[in-house]
């Protein structure tokens, strides 16, 4: 099992888009701003898509301008055309994230187009990347299971990563998106995808829909991936797939990664109070666990601890 595992934190793009209520451009940029104290070095900021469809990301130019910059954190735009890339372009984003389906109905419902339409348009977007300098990465959305088309093949996921890999992503993601899988749906994708891939970077984004995130969580890393997203009190969803609910939740997350002797690099009890604070923002009680129930041993604790040396 590896010692360390990035982080990649959801919460300002995939957390917060499904939610009623939409938050301020300055509420967003608290989220990054405490996320970023919390230790956090990679966060998914916005996406630069259509405000009519994803309202709560209509802001994502403004959002991206206003980044809390000097502080070692890079922030990535998701993009799902070439004209997403040149808005997350620029407005000066670091890196983006491509999102391909891996079903012809749920991509038609996410995109608009077909598979072939949207992996063309990833080969786009690819090269305008490296022309720009930039990193491009690519999710494989539905990876586990589509709310349309049911289980998805493990030589379907296969097979699109390695059509996406002709155009040099530095890293490809593969997504819970539903939260269907189980752990080893996890790892037989997971090893599947890396080792038909050799040296190619591989992340991991789950949902907690069925309560298997975490667990799916440790398989992953398990399989080989070196980073997970999560997001800030496990909110999150996606608007075009029913019942998608919450990513795994950040804290709850870190909790057992450091409970398993596996560096974060994350400051939990700011994580924790960012959860608590998130939930007032969006006038929800996040489904996070960690913030109700706090870390264990908890701070007074450890302090005793310590004094007695």
């Amino acid at each position: 099992m590896a010692k360390t595992v990035e982080i990649v934190e959801v919460s300002p793009r995939d957390g917060i888009q499904n939610e009623k209520t939409l938050l301020p451009t300055e509420i967003k940029l608290e989220l990054i701003e405490r996320a970023v104290a919390a230790g956090v070095r990679r966060l998914e900021a916005t996406s630069f898509v259509n405000p009519k469809r994803v309202p709560q990301m209509a802001d994502a130019d403004e959002v991206a301008r206003r980044l809390p910059r000097g502080t070692g954190a890079r922030y990535v735009g998701l993009v799902l055309n070439p004209r997403g890339f040149e808005r997350a372009r620029a407005a000066g984003i670091d890196e983006i994230n491509f999102v391909i389906v891996a079903t012809e109905t749920f991509n038609r419902r996410n995109q608009g187009v077909a598979v072939g339409e949207t992996l063309a348009a990833w080969h786009e977007i690819a090269a305008l990347t490296r022309q720009a300098g930039m990193r491009a990465g690519v999710t494989i959305g539905a990876s586990f299971g589509c709310p349309f088309e049911g289980e998805v093949p493990v030589e379907r996921v296969v097979t699109l990563a390695r059509q996406l890999a002709e155009a040099g992503p530095h890293e490809i993601a593969l997504a819970d998106t539903i939260g269907a899988a189980a752990p080893s749906d996890i790892r037989r994708k997971i090893e599947a995808v890396r080792d038909a891939l050799p040296g190619m970077p591989l992340r991991c984004h789950l949902h907690n829909t069925r309560n298997t995130g975490l667990a799916n969580a440790v398989a992953a890393i398990e399989a080989g991936a070196v980073s997970l997203d999560s997001s800030i009190g496990g909110v999150g969803g996606c608007p075009f797939a029913p019942a998608a609910t919450g990513n795994i939740p950040t804290e709850d997350l870190v909790y057992m990664l450091d409970r398993m002797g596996i560096e974060t690099g994350l400051d939990l009890d700011g994580l924790i109070e960012t959860a608590a604070w998130l939930g007032r923002q969006l006038a929800i009680s996040p489904p996070g666990m960690l913030h109700r129930a706090g870390r264990f041993p908890p701070p007074a604790a450890d302090a005793q601890v310590s004094a007695a040396g």
